[in-house]
This record gives C-alpha cells, sequence and structure tokens, in this order.
C-alpha cells in the first residue's frame, strides 16, 4: 500500500495506480481476502428510512479509516492495511434486539444518522468472521423512504446512486461506502480535514436518468462493482461527487 493511501495530512491528492478499486489489479485478487463489516440497526417498529441509513454507511466508513485505532500503529491498523491490500469488500448485515446489543460488545464504531445507527468494525478475513456477525442475515436488507427525499444542499458531497440499477438497501449501503471511500483517496490532506470537521457531511441521491451518463464520464470517482452479488460484474453503480473534486476537473479543463 502506498504512502499516498495512508498519509492523512499530505496535499498530495491521495490517486494513483495502486488504487484497491481498479479492475485490473489481479494482484489484489491473489492476496488473502479481507472484508469490512457493516451491520445496520434495523427493529421491526422503527426500521430507518433507506437514505438516512444509506448515508450513515457512507460516513461509518469515513469513520473507521479516520479512527485512531485503524491508523499508523492503532490495534486495527494491520487489518486496515490488508484488506486495502486485497480487493476493497463491505458486507452489510443486519441486527435487532439482542442481535444488535451483542454485535455492540465488538470492538468497532456505532455511526448514528438521524433515525439509522450503523456499527462498523475493523475488517475480517472473508471467511473469520465473529460468531456473534456471522449469524446475521445479510440478504433481503431492503428499507423504503416513507417521505421524498429532498435535494442535496447546494455545495454538498453526493453519492449519486446509478437510476439504472435496482440494489437492496444493504447493497446500496455497501456501494455507497465503496464512493466514500474513493472520494477520500483522491482528497488532499487539507480538504480531509475539512471533511472530517464537518462531521463528513454527504448526501446519498439517485442521479437524474438524464444526469447519469454526465456525471459517470465526469472523472470524477466511479465505483464499479465486482460483481460478487446483485448485479452484473463491471457495473457503474455510484459516482462521488466532491466538490474539491469537481473544481480540480473543472480547472484542468480551462488550464
Amino acid at each position: 500500500m502506498s504512502s499516498q493511501h495512508q498519509n492523512h495530512t499530505s496535499d498530495v491528492p491521495a490517486v494513483g495506480a495502486d488504487s484497491p478499486f481498479r479492475q485490473e489489479h489481479a494482484a489484489r485478487d491473489e492476496a488473502p481476502q479481507f472484508v469490512l463489516p457493516l451491520v445496520v440497526r434495523i427493529e421491526k417498529a422503527e426500521p430507518p428510512a433507506r437514505t438516512d441509513a444509506l448515508e450513515t454507511a457512507a460516513r461509518a466508513v469515513l469513520v473507521l479509516l479516520t479512527d485512531e485505532r485503524a491508523r499508523g500503529g492503532g490495534e486495527w491498523a494491520e487489518a486496515v492495511r490488508d484488506w486495502q491490500d486485497a480487493r476493497i469488500r463491505k458486507v452489510v448485515r443486519r441486527a435487532r434486539g439482542a442481535e444488535w446489543r451483542k454485535a455492540g460488545t465488538l470492538p468497532g464504531v456505532t455511526v448514528h444518522g438521524d433515525m439509522a445507527e450503523v456499527r462498523v468494525f475493523p475488517p475480517v478475513p472473508l471467511d473469520g468472521w465473529p460468531k456473534e456477525l456471522a449469524k446475521l442475515q445479510v440478504s433481503g436488507t431492503d428499507l423504503d423512504d416513507p417521505e421524498p427525499v429532498a435535494p442535496a444542499a447546494p455545495g454538498a458531497v453526493v453519492l449519486w446512486l446509478n437510476p439504472e440499477l435496482e440494489m437492496s438497501a444493504g447493497k446500496a449501503m455497501a456501494q455507497a461506502g465503496h464512493a466514500a471511500q474513493l472520494a477520500w483517496w483522491e482528497l488532499t490532506g487539507a480538504e480531509r480535514t475539512a471533511w472530517q470537521d464537518s462531521g463528513f457531511r454527504l448526501a446519498v441521491r439517485t442521479a437524474p436518468r438524464e444526469r447519469w451518463a454526465e456525471l459517470s464520464a465526469s472523472g470524477l470517482p466511479v465505483v464499479r462493482d465486482a460483481g460478487f452479488t446483485e448485479i452484473a460484474p463491471g457495473s457503474a453503480t455510484v459516482v462521488a461527487d466532491h466538490p474539491a473534486l469537481r473544481t480540480r476537473l473543472a480547472g484542468r479543463l480551462s488550464g
């Protein structure tokens, strides 16, 4: 893993040919595979709204990456490095009641949205999930937005979902997390600090159909799914539209 991906203070954008999201890096498939577990709390009586859950999951990934335990010589740092040296995988499971309370006893961080709660854990081997998480359901995690979702605020970080794809809430949460992580890697140290200071404010919205082609070809970070579940390999799922990255792209075009 290059120093660009580990240095949170450098003013050099954290981009490069070694991005773990690049599809052509077959060497990453040969490394031991790890997964980042996320658990969303879904109580029968009061499930969270879909968009709230997606946004909370994306923020949870960033909170994990910037946690002191995940950096330098922290207790999670080796697991995070091993995870980033292989394919970047995230799996979202759901829990309620006693299951949620048991999940909360494991090392991790719980991130709160408006109503949503998502707990993110340090990466684990693909076949080495803790028993408290292994038994949680992964399929069928679906949620709805009971009210129309307001447009994203001007100047917000927006993770644009592909309007042509249908994804379960769990799948979309993982993809939103990928997009937030891609944006993070492309920011300078100052830009990262500003985003972190805002509490990783972001919005997840479905792109208007008429804008998707422009967004996905704009040069902004695009998540292309590996095709392990639900959708075809190589599908573009999310575009990470961070104002700093958009400004940088505009500068290159005008320069």
